[in-house]
């Protein structure tokens, strides 16, 4: 079983700022890209950020420039800085990882979601 848990949710001020953690843990050889996801009131699923595990990152066009991905590989875990919230940041934000685990005869690879955290932006 591998779980991702998100925190650092909460309520914000426009203008404000947060940073969400999510921490992996379980059994598995590494973590491949992490990133995070999010789903705003009304709307469909958005990619916010991911982060290979390299250290390379990519960003929704949107929030170039406000939110910051980063990773601590040695603690398997990704951070979202998000800087200049605004109200249309609201929505619950879930963190995603591809896992590489070791079985016989080879590799594994899959998918992990985290429960997700809610983000208010509000004054």
């Amino acid at each position: 079983q591998v779980q991702l848990v998100e925190s650092g949710g909460g309520l914000a001020q426009p203008g404000g700022s947060l940073r969400l953690s999510c921490v992996a843990s379980g059994s598995f050889f590494s973590l491949d890209a992490m990133g995070w996801y999010r789903y705003a009131s009304g709307m469909q699923r958005e990619p916010v950020a991911s982060i290979q595990s390299s250290g390379s990152t990519n960003y929704a066009d949107t929030l170039k420039g406000r939110f910051t991905i980063s990773r601590d590989n040695a603690k398997n875990t990704v951070y979202l800085q998000m800087n200049s919230l605004k109200p249309e940041d609201t929505g619950v934000y879930y963190c995603n990882a591809d896992v590489r685990r070791v079985i016989v005869g080879g590799i594994l690879r899959f998918s992990v979601w985290g429960q997700g955290t809610q983000v208010t932006v509000s004054s």
